[in-house]
């Protein structure tokens, strides 16, 4: 009998079975979401693509492609000002794709020069006015730049549809929708696993880039651990692994952070 009650009291105050499994999910201050080794693969990758560039550089110095590839790697590696010089060059050998250089406004963002990478976005949504990516990462740099206020009114304005999940996230940033409301969006449509995790992995890339340049670090690093751990992100295409080296870079920026309060 007493067994028995025990057991009723354990399992009437005991926390939900989904929230035990958060709790267990809930990476620890100093507990990356990549392990050792899959780091130091790509650290090893990283560092031999700089030096094939390098190389390819020497061949051929007004060339585009060594620069495009040494920006890449140098970013990747957490390079950033490095990574910004590599992609002004670019320019400067040809100044036609100033305007679409996106990788470059988000080298500048993580360089810290905030109205710099703001003008690089503000140059994009003259090539491509359905993309609200690119608004997301104008309104972040603004946010650092001038605050909440200034980068919300400056939110770029879109007419026409676009990828999914982006129209319900662009909204998060103009703030008449949670990430709550977005994840939960997400969770109830009728998807494939692989859609359903790449909506997934963009939703919890910018609801934690969003939440970082308010300084809700802890929060926001939850959601970059998530777009890291994601099994989409790295294996996608090209735009799409760059951006998941993003949520990469961030997490562990704010890891250490963290780890130092």
């Amino acid at each position: 009998m007493r067994r028995t009650l025990a057991l009723v009291l354990i399992l009437l105050f005991a926390p939900p079975l989904a929230a035990q499994e958060t709790a267990e999910k809930k990476p620890a201050l100093d507990e990356p979401p990549l392990s050792s080794a899959r780091l130091t693969e790509l650290t090893t990758s990283f560092e031999k693509s700089l030096s094939e560039a390098s190389r390819l550089i020497e061949r051929n110095p007004k060339g585009l492609d060594g620069y495009s590839q040494r920006g890449d790697a140098l970013f990747f590696l957490g390079r950033m000002k490095e990574s910004v010089a590599d992609y002004d060059k670019m320019i400067e050998l040809d100044d036609s794709i100033r305007t679409s250089h996106w990788r470059r406004g988000i080298a500048l963002f993580y360089a810290g020069r905030y109205p710099d990478a703001a003008a690089q976005f503000e140059s994009y949504h003259s090539f491509d006015q359905i993309d609200r990516e690119n608004g997301i990462w104008r309104y972040l740099s603004q946010h650092q730049a001038e605050g909440q206020q200034t980068a919300r009114q400056g939110l770029l304005k879109y007419q026409k549809d676009d990828r999914e999940p982006f129209p319900a996230v662009y909204k998060l940033f103009a703030g008449t929708m949670t990430p709550e409301q977005i994840l939960k969006q997400i969770e109830q449509a009728k998807l494939s696993d692989t859609e359903r995790e790449q909506r997934l992995f963009y939703a919890h890339l910018y609801i934690g880039l969003n939440q970082a340049v308010e300084e809700e670090d802890a929060s926001a690093r939850q959601h970059l651990v998530a777009a890291t751990r994601n099994t989409w992100g790295p294996k996608a295409g090209y735009g799409p692994n760059y951006m998941w080296h993003v949520g990469r870079l961030h997490e562990a920026q704010l890891r250490k952070k963290l780890k130092a309060e």
